[in-house]
């Protein structure tokens, strides 16, 4: 396995531990880690501090056609410049549904994600990883976990990044909303791979988690999962 190049898909809902679990992974397999949902967040940004409307579709587009966008040990960069803790702030978590959901906004952000995967072995979460960017992936994984869980997760993240005054229940129903748009859009819906392995993650910790994919990597039982 070490002289051919593969790819790891993990897909899954908001908050379900997909970001720290395939960063977890990748560390531990020594593979190049793509967050994809780290992207629409990075567009949704900069369509918020440009004071754009993220559901206007003909702005958003014109937006994407000067937007550039990479990752660098670790790092997400827009336009030359790590945004790691912006795209994380919550009022982008609740537009960037909206912009995902733009067929050409999809399929501009599949294409940069496919050049990123090729020649070298990554780790890449999402929501349509193993459905529509990496079909071919070697291993896919979709996790999940229950809204409240979720939520509450949502809420540790945010309350240790300062943010004291966001109520839980309202995070709740954000979640739910972001469910009912990312698996019901047009383009490219979260569903899970019809060979991927679904590993319920309410009542896991992350490295039960991470333990079970690099065993399954590597070879071993994934019955447990």
């Amino acid at each position: 396995m070490q002289n051919e190049c593969y790819s790891i898909a993990i897909d899954g809902p908001a908050s379900s531990g997909k970001s720290t679990i395939a960063k977890e992974v990748s560390k531990i397999l020594n593979m190049e880690y793509i967050d994809t949902g780290a992207m629409y967040r990075a567009l949704t940004w900069k369509v918020l501090e440009n004071n754009l409307d993220p559901k206007d579709k003909k702005l958003v587009l014109k937006l994407l056609e000067t937007t550039n966008i990479d990752f660098k040990d670790g790092n997400i960069y827009l336009d030359g410049k790590v945004i790691n803790d912006e795209i994380r702030l919550n009022y982008v978590s609740q537009s960037v549904s909206y912009i995902a959901i733009i067929p050409e906004v999809r399929q501009k952000m599949v294409e940069l994600q496919q050049n990123m995967a090729r020649c070298k072995n990554i780790v890449m979460d999402g929501r349509d990883i193993g459905t529509v960017v990496l079909t071919n992936a070697k291993y896919k994984f979709f996790l999940t976990a229950t809204i409240e869980e979720r939520a509450l997760r949502r809420y540790k993240e945010l309350n240790q990044n300062g943010d004291k005054e966001i109520n839980l229940k309202v995070l709740e129903e954000d979640i739910r909303k972001r469910d009912k748009i990312d698996s019901n859009r047009e383009a490219d819906p979260l569903k899970q791979a019809e060979d991927a392995i679904l590993i319920d993650t309410t009542e896991k910790s992350i490295k039960e988690v991470v333990d079970a994919i690099v065993l399954c990597v590597k070879g071993g039982n994934t019955v447990a999962l």
